[in-house]
């Protein structure tokens, strides 16, 4: 038997019967044939104008639009096919960037930092590396230390982060000029600074009392990376800070 009852329509279309039956109702779709004994059938060309109403029903066309759209005389099946084409195109591309926006999000969240990867080497430089974010975590990801910087930094933005870089680089300045000038990393000028440095960490990420510092002044010289940060910004400058972080923290706990 030529055509397709609504069930068999239904089912190659993937949509109900209770579907096929309003459309049918408010004439978007009709069966367009007979058969002898004068049941309705669905034609080739309905089943062609369901999957165009079905296109557009997918990109969010209401059904009053699909009508007018379908039955336009001046828009051939070609172009009917060539705008789709148009439309599941910028979808694409929409849902492409809504992913890359959840990633960031999650990224942002994992991480405590609400910058693109772009932005981070924007502010951070071309030596920064992610890899250092999940040794971080793994390293420390238990201490209250770690929670707390998470929660401080979740809500910082490029604006804040570079602020803060830019806060440090000045501190890495002073640091510099003062190991270059000969001041003894015991002495007060180099132990002022020492307590900048402790709380510009305090300031900005966790709780860094003294003894904590000391620690950090201690990794400084322990581990090759970051020892080498400082050591590009004047060599000597690792040890130097960290003999000054001790010695503050020698005179915190003396106090």
């Amino acid at each position: 038997m030529d055509g397709y009852s609504v069930g068999q329509l239904a089912a190659l279309a993937k949509v109900t019967v209770r579907t096929l039956h309003h459309y049918d109702g408010i004439g978007l779709l009709s069966p367009g044939a007979r058969t002898a004994s004068g049941y309705r059938r669905y034609t080739d060309a309905d089943l062609d104008r369901l999957q165009q109403i079905l296109f557009y029903r997918e990109l969010g066309f209401p059904l009053e639009e699909i009508a007018a759209i379908l039955d336009d005389p001046s828009v051939t099946p070609t172009e009917h096919l060539r705008r789709q084409h148009e439309l599941i195109g910028d979808r694409i591309r929409h849902l492409q960037e809504l992913a890359a926006a959840v990633e960031r999000a999650m990224e942002a969240r994992r991480t405590g930092m609400q910058l693109t990867p772009e932005e981070k080497f924007e502010v951070f430089g071309p030596d920064y590396q992610e890899g250092w974010e999940d040794e971080a975590e793994q390293r420390w990801g238990d201490t209250d230390a770690w929670k707390q910087s998470r929660r401080r930094t979740g809500g910082y933005g490029k604006a804040d982060w570079q602020r803060i870089k830019d806060e440090m680089d000045e501190l890495n300045a002073r640091l510099v000029e003062a190991l270059t000038a000969g001041v003894a990393p015991d002495s007060e000028q180099a132990t002022a600074l020492a307590e900048e440095h402790r709380l510009h960490i305090t300031g900005h990420f966790y709780d860094c009392p003294p003894g904590m510092h000391r620690c950090l002044g201690e990794m400084y010289v322990a581990d090759p990376r970051f020892t080498a940060t400082y050591e590009k910004l004047a060599p000597g400058l690792a040890r130097w800070l960290r003999d000054a972080i001790v010695a503050n923290a020698d005179r915190a706990e003396r106090a």
